[in-house]
């Protein structure tokens, strides 16, 4: 079994900041990419930004110089930092985590989701 959990979703006004945490727990064996993800009302889950281990790091281009990306390998955790926000930023935010479990198999696990409410 292994779990993802997301915090620190919330409201923020236009130009300000949220920082958001995931966890990855269980049965894990190694982590080879975190990445998060973010799906807004009628549109399609798209990828924000994204993590390899000993890789570098991919932006979408829409976050490019606004949004950070980090991951802690030690505690299984990424962390996106998200500054300068804006309203179009709004969304469920997903985080996602291509692992090994300890079993053997590998596959991606997802989050439950977390609101970002971006105002104007």
């Amino acid at each position: 079994q292994v779990q993802l959990v997301e915090s620190g979703g919330g409201l923020v006004q236009a130009g300000g900041s949220l920082r958001l945490s995931c966890a990855a727990s269980g049965r894990i064996f190694s982590i080879n990419s975190m990445s998060w993800h973010r799906q807004a009302p009628g549109e399609q889950r798209e990828l924000v930004a994204a993590i390899p281990t000993g890789g570098s790091t991919n932006y979408a281009d829409s976050v490019k110089g606004r949004f950070t990306i980090s991951r802690d390998n030690a505690k299984n955790t990424v962390d996106l930092q998200m500054n300068s926000l804006k309203p179009e930023d709004t969304a469920v935010y997903y985080c996602n985590a291509n692992l090994r479990t300890t079993d053997w198999s590998t596959r991606s696990y997802w989050g439950q989701g977390t609101q970002v409410t971006v105002s104007s």
